[in-house]
């Protein structure tokens, strides 16, 4: 299928990418993953591409004030590497192992996945139940809006026409906090399900907890009653099963019959979570 015609821009600096967002419809083109693919099957028709390869420091992956700082062009495969250290390099390690193939890794993009919002998504459950902060920009400045107020739904988040997704400020994790990602992929490039851990143990005891469901939502959500059953006690096997359980009782939907639904979710919590405790 051919797609439609469009303008293509080759932007040469974030204010030429505003002023072409600004005036009608565009996409934004980084590693293409998505983007591409929709053009050619016409689920997008943009009138104009806008190129950002082209634009210097929008590749930045910097540790500042507490946060992992990620521009629009640091590539998925990025994160396969030691480039990022400690607990959450850690995580991000395991997690990019699962996008796609080596070469959708090589060319897409953290912030595109981010931007695109497929529900099933590695990258947003991760910013989700970090509690990230993502950082627009637009003709009027920049605002900052947390992880779990930006996505709005499949293929939908809060980021304006006009705004351009600059920056995603990832929290990084103490030493003491082991984290765990199981999905259950079958023959697409998305899992049907997927659950995310991170966990901080102190004195003996879990001091924080954070727990990730992919497809238990239109869009990625936080166990929180499953979180609530871990804080305070041992890192047992005990404390596993019981917030395997709660996280079960999330209101999923994977097309599946509901009893499917809850026992996914209670496997790869449960793996999710021993992956963790392993890690420490």
């Amino acid at each position: 299928m051919q797609h439609a015609a469009f303008e293509y821009l080759a932007a040469r600096d974030v204010g030429e990418v505003l002023e072409a967002l600004t005036h009608g419809d565009a996409s934004v083109l980084a590693g293409g993953q998505s983007l591409v693919l929709d053009l050619r099957n016409k689920a997008a028709c943009p009138r104009r591409v806008v190129d950002i390869n082209r634009v210097a420091g929008l590749d930045t992956l910097i540790e500042k004030d507490g946060y992992l700082r990620v521009g629009p062009l640091v590539r998925h495969r990025t994160f396969e590497s030691e480039a990022v250290g400690g607990a959450l390099g850690s995580l991000l390690r395991v997690v990019v192992r699962h996008i796609g193939h080596p070469p959708i890794r090589a060319r897409g993009t953290m912030l595109g996945s981010l931007a695109y919002a497929h529900p099933a998504a590695e990258w947003p459950v991760v910013a989700v139940t970090l509690g990230a902060r993502m950082i627009l920009t637009g003709p009027h400045g920049c605002r900052t809006v947390p992880a779990q107020e930006f996505f709005t739904g499949p293929y939908s988040t809060v980021r304006q026409l006009d705004e351009l997704l600059t920056e995603v400020r990832l929290p990084l994790l103490p030493d003491s906090t082991g984290t765990g990602y199981a999905e259950d992929r079958r023959t697409t490039i998305y899992p049907q399900a997927a659950a995310m851990a991170a966990i901080t143990v102190t004195d003996g005891l879990i001091s924080a907890a954070a727990i990730g469901l992919v497809n238990a939502g239109p869009c990625p959500v936080r166990a929180r009653a499953a979180e609530n059953t871990l804080l305070g006690g041992p890192y047992s096997d005990a404390a596993i099963i019981a917030a395997a359980e709660a996280a079960a009782d999330v209101d999923a939907n994977f097309g599946t019959p509901a009893a499917a639904d809850r026992r996914a979710v209670r496997v790869l919590t449960r793996r999710a979570l021993s992956q963790a405790r392993e890690g420490m």
